[in-house]
């Protein structure tokens, strides 16, 4: 199915879910159906399976939205108290669309809870209580494994799932431009198609040491090597140790079921240098479930973690999470929202994007594991192998199956959509316009051809340069300018630093710009740099405009 053929099936009202394999347009057909069913005045519910996924497409977890938070389980006694909650009935009758992202993580008895709860607070037996659902995600990622025994509980085979009969839109054109071994391995996996070529390109990576520069993930299959591994980290650091201890209340029985269902530990130890992740969301202070930061200090007894990305410092406060039944709480526990992170398990890896990764696949125990990591990674230049073994390329030959019959039944329902008629909202187009600058492919391959040269002199991986993203960028917006170069998306200040002039030189040699410097925005640059001030795009034309002669 082609992506506007999946659009205009969103549009017209239909429950769908949408899939494909990576590169296919899943995140950027979801995010355009956002666009314009908000344009068209539509009532959306974001919401995604893990705090990370969320904050893809600015939403929030399911778990959260729903008000069921980690309960496992309900009955037709909790029907009044759920009602009563009038926060929550206002919510979900406020809604025209409800979109779950990453379905694939989902609970499928969890997924059964949500259908309830929808029928209950909005009154109506249709499937979801009338809400068209929107359903994104890739079954070829590790279904959800139940809290408390080693059982897997695939959403798809749930009865709300077949209670929906989602339209199946499968996506089946690639948009990636570059051809990396990786996706053609992942792609092979999907088949059911892995050769010795696809062996040998993975292989390659067996061994391969990150510079000393880069701050690795690192992925294992087990939760006993990680444990091992972020202990022996955590030892390693000769600064003070601080330990944070649960809090807890309630009646036993009811605490340990809890403590079950949080990931934050019940001993945390942390030290100044230690690499630990938030368990929990929190989006004013900039932090979602799986988000990674490092403790660079305490104060007034609470840890300081300087965020990965934005390397902002934060103060991190404990946080309570409750287990209610019948609209009252019967147990309580409350810890700081951190746990060592040096290593993470596959299973916890889902849901992020990674530009390296340290992947140790020789205790996979469960065909789809090496999928799952592997996906994590944006190229193969980012994978660093510690080891494999034959379980770690394998699929579940259910998946298979299951995939085939998506393939047939997205074939089916696109036969009757037509997508040359099918004209999109304005804001669409302009939105489009927007980024109406197409790449000039020959200044692409100019800074394509640096790149490599720049890789192989400092025995670095492309990656570690500039991304293909931020090189398409380069190409399209062509900045002949400091200031210009600043503003194209991808380039930061340590990537000015160390080659601003090289990649402006190259531009300018491609175009043949004469004079190089624009002196009226290299004075509106330092102006703004001097005050420590900032400006958008179109304010910046507008400044310009104003100071011509």
């Amino acid at each position: 199915m082609k992506q506007r053929q999946a659009l205009r099936a969103m549009m017209e009202g239909h429950s769908v879910f949408l899939t494909g394999a990576p590169g296919s347009g899943k995140t950027y057909v979801l995010n355009k159906f956002i666009q314009m069913a908000k344009s068209q005045k539509k009532r959306l519910a974001i919401t995604a399976s893990t705090g990370i996924a969320a904050t893809h497409i600015g939403g929030t977890t399911i778990h959260s939205w729903s008000g069921l938070g980690i309960r496992d389980t309900i009955s037709e006694r909790d029907e009044k108290w759920l009602k009563d909650n009038d926060r929550l009935l206002k919510r979900y009758n406020s809604v025209d669309i409800l979109i779950i992202d990453e379905v694939s993580m989902l609970h499928g008895k969890r997924f059964d809870m949500i259908n309830q709860v929808c029928k209950w607070l909005r009154e109506s037996e249709a499937p979801f209580g009338g809400l068209q659902v929107i359903l994104t995600g890739d079954l070829f990622q590790l279904p959800p494994i139940n809290r408390g025994d080693e059982s897997i509980d695939f959403v798809h085979l749930s009865a709300a799932w077949e209670e929906l009969d989602p339209k199946i839109c499968y996506l089946s054109e690639q948009h990636r431009q570059d051809e990396d071994p990786l996706l053609e391995l992942l792609e092979a996996m999907r088949a059911n198609e892995v050769n010795q070529v696809h062996y040998d390109a993975i292989s390659e990576r067996l061994g391969q040491e990150a510079p000393p520069s880069v701050s690795l993930t690192k992925l294992y299959s087990h939760n006993i090597d990680v444990e091992q591994i972020n202990v022996s980290h955590l030892m390693a650091l000769d600064t003070e140790t601080k330990t944070f201890v649960m809090e807890t209340y309630g009646t036993q029985s009811k605490v340990e079921q809890l403590i079950k269902s949080v990931l934050a530990p019940e001993i945390l130890e942390l030290k100044v240098g230690a690499e630990v992740m938030f368990v929990a969301n929190n989006f004013s202070e900039g932090y979602v479930n799986g988000t990674r930061g490092t403790v660079v200090g305490f104060k007034d007894g609470k840890p300081q973690i300087e965020l990965q990305r934005t390397r902002r410092v934060i103060m991190v406060e404990p946080q309570s999470w409750a287990l209610e039944e019948d609209g009252r709480e019967r147990a309580r526990v409350t810890q700081l929202p951190l746990r060592l992170a040096w290593a993470i398990t596959i299973h916890k890896s889902q849901g992020m994007s990674l530009d390296s990764a340290e992947i140790d696949l020789s205790r996979a125990f469960t065909p789809g594991m090496g999928y799952v990591a592997l996906s994590r990674v944006r190229s193969l230049d980012g994978v660093f192998l510690k080891g494999i073994n034959n379980t770690a390329l394998m699929m579940h030959p259910d998946i298979f199956e299951f995939d085939e019959t998506l393939k047939a039944s997205s074939q089916e329902f696109a036969t009757g959509i037509a997508d040359e008629d099918f004209v999109l909202p304005d804001i669409e187009e302009r939105s489009e316009a927007s980024n109406a600058k197409k790449r000039d492919e020959g200044l692409l391959e100019k800074l394509k051809s640096w790149r490599s040269a720049e890789a192989k002199k400092r025995s670095i991986p492309l990656y570690m340069i500039a991304s293909n993203k931020t090189l398409d960028s380069l190409a399209a917006n062509q900045p002949t300018t400091s200031s210009r170069l600043k503003a194209v998306g991808g380039v930061g200040p340590k990537m000015i630093e160390r080659y601003g002039d090289e990649l402006l030189d190259i531009v300018r040699g491609y175009l043949g710009v004469v004079t190089v410097v624009d002196e009226k925005d290299q004075l509106i640059n330092d102006f703004l740099q001097e005050r420590g001030l900032e400006l958008s795009e179109h304010d910046l034309t507008e400044l310009r405009k104003l100071l011509e002669p």
